[in-house]
């Protein structure tokens, strides 16, 4: 079962129980965008790092989370989680 999700730049999504949540960055370039992938241990103990992509590529995992992405902007990204 997809689930569709609009992110706009700063909103953040928790992708599933038990896996990480994603923050869309916004984009670098015309041509990269950027997801900050983030990893909660514990309420108050958590770290997160920015991964980048090109913005041709459709299709990426977070977490073991297939992701494709149906467009990018500047502003916005939208997702369908599978």
């Amino acid at each position: 079962m997809d689930r569709s999700v609009v992110l706009s730049v700063g909103a953040g999504f928790h992708l599933k129980l038990g896996k990480d949540r994603i923050v869309y960055a916004g984009m670098l370039s015309d041509s990269v965008y950027s997801i900050v992938q983030r990893k909660e241990q514990f309420p108050y103990l958590g770290f997160a790092w920015n991964l980048f992509y090109p913005r041709v590529k459709s299709e990426i995992t977070i977490d073991g989370v297939n992701i494709y992405v149906e467009n990018v902007t500047p502003d916005e990204i939208r997702l369908r989680i599978g």
